[in-house]
């Protein structure tokens, strides 16, 4: 991809049309992932009443559907600052290369700040991820059934998520360079698990929780890749671009599927109950 325009990173032939029918197939995805979540959860519940089973049932239900939500969300946040990125280091690669001309003079100012400073960028962009995160599962997609601590597994889920697709693209030849992206999120990871005051119980704590929480990563990392997959060959998405530019369209489709799964179901099928307290993680 030469071309500096950011008209270069759409599909003028994603039309109206294409986005509703591509939105439509995520919505129907993510339903099948609901009712995967909520087959396996029926064979957890024990009780002996039926009103009782039907009660434990769909706490366990909300719970763990929240989780895969807030695992797509921290996906999310973490992939923008990753493409952000891949598209600030190409814009900068074609214009310090001459391969595109510097244009106007915000791009000059850009290029000028991203060679002196792009490591403070990268950290800004880190911290702008985390708030973006922060927006949109506390006021935009409330997800008041998870504690702080389950949060705070599925966001480091989350890094660990886009490092596999990172490692997946450098692995299939994608041209990009997202060795520094790693690197940072790497650092972040093992900064969670030991921390300057941890103990060796809140090192295996962290862990087990990171470990009874995988199969949401495989489940996202499957629903991700059918759904880039099929807009790939659809030829919704661009290959000439950045695979990753893809790949965050289709988290992007995945943030307003679940917007109106949540508050549909908020709305007009939750029963008015109070959040749950309990902080242990299931």
């Amino acid at each position: 991809m030469s071309a500096m325009s950011v008209d270069a990173y759409f599909n003028p032939d994603f039309s109206l049309y294409k986005k509703i029918i591509f939105f439509l197939i995520t919505l129907a995805v993510l339903s099948v992932a609901i009712l995967i979540i909520a087959g396996v959860e029926k064979l957890f519940v024990k009780e002996k009443t039926k009103e009782l089973r039907d009660e434990v049932y769909k706490d366990r239900l909300n719970d763990q559907t929240q989780r895969l939500f807030e695992m797509i969300i921290s996906g999310t946040s973490v992939l923008l600052f990753s493409c952000s990125y891949v598209v600030s280091n190409h814009i900068y690669t074609l214009v310090s290369t001459g391969a595109a001309p510097a244009g106007s003079r915000y791009i000059k100012l850009f290029v000028e700040g991203w060679s002196e400073g792009k490591d403070f960028i990268l950290l800004l962009l880190i911290c702008m991820s985390c708030v973006i995160n922060s927006i949109l599962d506390k006021f935009i997609i409330p997800l008041s059934r998870l504690s702080k601590e389950e949060k705070a597994t599925m966001r480091m889920l989350g890094m660990f998520y886009v490092i596999i697709i990172l490692i997946y693209l450098n692995y299939i030849g994608d041209e990009s360079q997202y060795g520094p992206v790693m690197m940072y999120y790497f650092g972040l990871m093992v900064g969670r698990f030991v921390y300057f005051d941890a103990s060796f119980m809140d090192f295996v704590t962290a862990l087990k929780n990171v470990f009874l929480n995988l199969p949401f990563l495989l489940l996202t990392l499957t629903i991700t890749g059918l759904l880039s997959l099929l807009g790939f060959r659809l030829e919704y998405f661009l290959e000439r671009n950045y695979y990753i530019v893809g790949i965050f369209y289709t988290h992007l489709f995945l943030l307003v599927a679940i917007f109106l799964v949540f508050w549909c179901y908020k709305l007009f099928f939750m029963p008015k109950k109070r959040p749950r307290s309990a902080e242990k993680q299931n």
